[in-house]
């Protein structure tokens, strides 16, 4: 029976499986040789709280301060506008608009770049 569930798992490999051993005791794991991106746990961290930006966007606006919010920072994949920008396009003055925004987003709650992700 366990020669039986050791054929099952002969062509898996483990991450920690030592490729070489040097004299002093030491050995170079699997891990050890595979190249990851320095950034690429950062970008990971960014979609998260990419994702949870847009949810609450989502969930906690009325309309009008969800489309200010979403045109201001991009969150609808466009490019960012200008606080006159949406003004223009929401019928509203720059000033309210401004105010929307800051009342309604803690200071560095939304970075500036959430429409890339």
């Amino acid at each position: 029976m366990y020669f039986r569930a050791q054929k099952k798992l002969q062509g898996e490999v483990s991450l920690s499986d030592s490729l070489d051993a040097d004299g002093e005791g030491g050995s170079l794991s699997i891990l050890d040789t595979l190249a990851v991106e320095d950034d690429l746990l950062e970008e990971l961290d960014t979609r998260d709280a990419c994702r949870k930006v847009r949810l609450c966007v989502e969930r906690c606006l009325d309309q009008r301060e969800k489309t200010v919010v979403v045109l201001r920072y991009g969150l609808n994949g466009a490019k960012p506008l200008t606080q006159r920008e949406v003004a223009a396009c929401c019928g509203i003055s720059r000033s309210y608009s401004a105010a929307i925004i800051e009342t309604k987003c803690a200071k560095d709650t939304l970075p500036e770049r959430v429409y890339l992700l």
